[in-house]
């Protein structure tokens, strides 16, 4: 090994990543960081994947006759990619999946339009089932610059500091 890698090894500090439990209070508002363009390649695939053929989200003529610019991004992909975004903020730590309530779409996102999250703090209680974990929920918008274009509620386990990584 080279003495600049082995001095870089040396200087390497692990970040911790992720939320505990206590890091969240009502209200608390996250913009999360990374943004996301929707291309068409990604419309498509997803489209094409999931078996989902409106021909809206992968053929340009018929989304122009519909009304549309161009390529409408599947709505599912969208929904999929702010909920994405808001993982490193809210969730990365662990703690499973509770689900998703009052998914809205409020206009189509065209192929090549970015998209980013904002996530706020509506609930968070300790779990009476589950010592060592509490259960957050999050209101999560997709935003296409100011316009909130997706928005839905979240809620996750989320582990208290020094839990265990599993329930």
């Amino acid at each position: 090994m080279s003495q600049e890698l082995a001095a870089i090894k040396k200087r390497a500090r692990l970040l911790a990543k992720g939320r505990y439990f206590e890091d969240f209070e009502a209200d608390q508002v996250f913009e999360h960081h990374w943004g996301r363009t929707l291309t068409e390649a990604d419309s498509v695939l997803f489209t094409t994947l999931t078996l989902s053929y409106n021909p809206i989200h992968f053929n340009a003529e018929t989304a122009q006759e519909q009304g549309h610019e161009q390529l409408v991004v599947h709505p599912n992909l969208l929904f999929l990619t702010v909920f994405g975004l808001s993982v490193e903020d809210l969730s990365e730590n662990g703690g499973p999946f509770l689900g998703v309530e009052e998914l809205t779409f409020h206009r189509p996102v065209l192929v090549g339009e970015t998209v980013r999250a904002r996530s706020r703090v509506r609930t968070a209680r300790r779990s009476d089932s589950h010592p060592g974990m509490g259960i957050v929920g999050w209101r999560t918008e997709g935003l296409v610059g100011d316009e909130v274009v997706v928005d839905f509620v979240r809620t996750n386990f989320v582990r208290t500091a020094g839990a265990p990584a599993v329930l």
